[in-house]
């Protein structure tokens, strides 16, 4: 297949395999195969896992490999990376060195990216402005303030790319020159959603930013997608700043994921003050209480110096891009 490695075709494979409407869990496929002699097992049949969710993905899988349901699988995967290439995105997968450092030993972590613009190993220093779609004015502008701040210590911005804090965050980010990366709810070939922001992922990536998403390349928007977007939201990042978010919004799962990951959580007083969701994480102390950037910068630490591999970062290009 031109463009990606036999490795990673084999990789997404296993994501596209399935079995009387059942398909393997990504985030299983994702722990085993960060080793190829778990994606050799994987592809043999066995899953070297001992986990409710192995036991649950292992009759899916002999089923599939059995059925002939590889070349389908690989049919599948075929025409998705023949999108993202058309689309002019690259691919990363966990078996890659380029994989997000920041990423990698989250228990729940997808088994590939997709991505336009580039991936950066400066992006290891970076944190997640996210809030709730339906934002106050307050809201919007402590969203830019953090992002600008966060930017002028030279920490990298990510956000979800919704209307609201999380456009706010973006825009702040690239009006002062930084760098900003979307974490999209979609394929990365698929039309930018919301409509009202496929503008502003035009500007990310003109001024050197990226777009990144866990899905299929076509995937459309779906219930189900925002969600997930919220684990790689997280993982990216080494924390998360909740601007403003009600008990429904989107912004308290990532505030709860983030948690779960071990990343730092930093909730605004003025959050903690009206939503009583965000006083119980402060009580439990799963988040941290923050009124000013200076907040936030003393519990990131100071940058960490960045050594080589010993190998240059892989980004393969798809379709030739």
């Amino acid at each position: 297949m031109d463009g990606i490695c036999l490795e990673q075709e084999n990789l997404l494979t296993l994501c596209a395999l399935h079995h009387e409407s059942a398909t393997l869990d990504w985030q299983l496929v994702a722990r085993v195969c960060q080793s190829r002699a778990g994606l050799e097992a994987m592809l043999a049949g066995d899953i070297p896992e001992e986990s409710a969710a192995a036991r649950k993905s292992l009759p899916v899988l002999r089923g599939a490999l059995t059925s002939g349901g590889l070349d389908a699988a690989r049919s599948r995967v075929a025409g998705e990376v023949e999108a993202a290439g058309l689309a002019g995105a690259r691919m990363v997968t966990v078996l890659d060195d380029a994989y997000p450092a920041n990423l990698r030993p989250v228990p729940n972590l997808p088994p590939f990216l997709f991505h336009r613009g580039p991936l950066q190993a400066r992006d290891v220093r970076s944190v997640a402005v996210v809030g709730t779609r339906d934002a106050s004015a307050d809201g919007l502008s402590r969203a830019a303030r953090m992002a600008e701040g966060l930017t002028q210590e030279d920490v990298v911005v990510v956000s979800g790319l919704a209307k609201g804090i999380d456009a706010a965050a973006h825009q702040a980010t690239l009006d002062v020159g930084g760098r900003t990366v979307a974490v999209m709810g979609t394929g990365i070939a698929a039309p930018v959603y919301p409509a009202q922001n496929r503008p502003l992922a035009d500007r990310i990536l003109s001024q050197g930013g990226a777009l990144v998403s866990q899905f299929w390349p076509t995937s459309s928007p779906a219930r189900w997608t925002f969600p997930r977007r919220n684990v790689v939201t997280s993982g990216y990042t080494r924390g998360s700043v909740v601007i403003e978010a009600s008990s429904t919004s989107g912004a308290k799962m990532q505030a709860r994921i983030a948690a779960e990951h071990g990343k730092q959580v930093f909730l605004l007083r003025s959050l903690i003050a009206a939503q009583p969701w965000a006083a119980k994480m402060i009580d439990q102390k799963k988040a941290v209480e923050v009124t000013e950037l200076d907040d936030v910068l003393r519990h990131l630490g100071r940058p960490e110096p960045q050594h080589p591999t010993g190998q240059q970062q892989i980004q393969l290009a798809l379709a030739g891009v």
